[in-house]
């Protein structure tokens, strides 16, 4: 079943069979040893490398770009003064101190609800829609001791580091899941980048429900994004610009630093809010060099992927599964190239 590119997409064009096996349990050591599967355009098959060779497969003058945003603690096991069990999973803190969070059984736990986790004092507020409900904390310097960094759901095995969950360059905590195809870089790689001549700038997408929600639509352009908040600061988008005038390539470090880079150049708005959804012919067009992981079947990321390079990931997809790659959060990853001419 292929993509159709006039304007309606079934979700189904979008399945393909990964085995339970193939999805990475645990996350490789060191981070850099993870596979890295290069794509080499429409012509010709894709090399299978590591992601220690990213510095020499980048150029002198190319612009790397991280998302530094660092993952909160956000999934907090709380019980109703019943002894209920409540599971509370932070989203997004608002302006006014109040939380956006996930609750289940939402249906059980009325507007007004107190929650204990711990220390950690919880009131359960108005229904926001999607499931989305409003949560105050009465303390939120505990939630580093009471709350949980949030795996996927797939992942099934407990961390014994948490902060292998966190890239090595992660900074303010704001995302409830991890860029993850950062997770793979080492200060050894980002070093290698700098000494090749490769600028590594940094831009802030703090992800939220609307990179990980599943499209729940039968068709592609029927899902709906939610916003999550963005930061790119001027001087990063005055490099990114710089280096395409330049004929050098602007290389995201996963979908987030890909949408955020996006965002700004669809709006011209540095700073906010964005549901931005990239699919089908709406493709990128600042970023021409995409470093990311493997995605879920039928996913909103599967379907960036295939606005960025074409249908032409499927082959992809078989070919790193044909050669044992691993899938997912963290698994290995591939190094796309969606640069005119070359993403069909």
């Amino acid at each position: 079943m292929g993509v159709d590119r006039t304007g309606v997409t079934p979700v189904e064009a979008f399945a393909y069979d990964l085995p339970p096996d193939r999805i990475a349990q645990v996350p490789v050591e060191p981070r850099d040893a993870a596979r890295m599967l290069v794509d080499r355009g429409p012509l010709a098959p894709p090399d299978h490398r590591g992601v220690r060779d990213l510095p020499a497969l980048l150029e002198p003058g190319d612009v790397l770009v991280v998302n530094d945003t660092r993952v909160l603690p956000a999934r907090i096991a709380a019980t109703k003064p019943t002894g209920g069990a409540v599971e509370v999973m932070l989203l997004e803190r608002e302006p006014t101190g109040t939380w956006r969070a996930l609750v289940r059984p939402s249906r059980r736990v009325a507007p007004g609800t107190p929650l204990t986790a711990g220390p950690l004092g919880l009131t359960v507020g108005e229904d926001l829609g999607d499931g989305v409900r409003r949560v105050a904390l009465d303390d939120e310097a505990v939630l580093d001791t009471v709350g949980q960094v949030p795996l996927p759901p797939y992942i099934h095995a407990a961390l014994d580091d948490p902060e292998r969950y966190q890239t090595v360059y992660a900074r303010t905590p704001g995302s409830v899941a991890a860029p993850t195809a950062g997770l793979h870089l080492t200060d050894r790689v980002l070093d290698g980048c700098r000494e090749r001549g490769v600028r590594i700038e940094r831009v802030e997408l703090r992800v939220g429900l609307g990179t990980f929600r599943p499209i729940a639509t039968d068709h592609v352009e029927d899902h709906v994004m939610h916003e999550e908040a963005y930061r790119v600061a001027p001087e990063v988008l005055a490099a990114c610009r710089a280096a395409r005038a330049h004929g050098r390539r602007v290389v995201a470090v996963g979908t987030t630093s890909l949408r955020t880079l996006e965002a700004v150049e669809v709006t011209g708005v540095l700073e906010g809010r964005t549901d931005i959804y990239l699919h089908g012919d709406t493709r990128p067009t600042l970023v021409d060099t995409l470093l990311t992981n493997f995605h879920v079947p039928r996913s909103s990321l599967l379907v960036l992927v295939d606005a960025f390079v074409g249908p032409r990931w499927r082959r992809l997809y078989d070919a790193a599964l044909a050669d044992g790659y691993r899938f997912l959060s963290f698994g290995d990853c591939c190094l796309l190239d969606g640069r005119p001419g070359r993403a069909r």
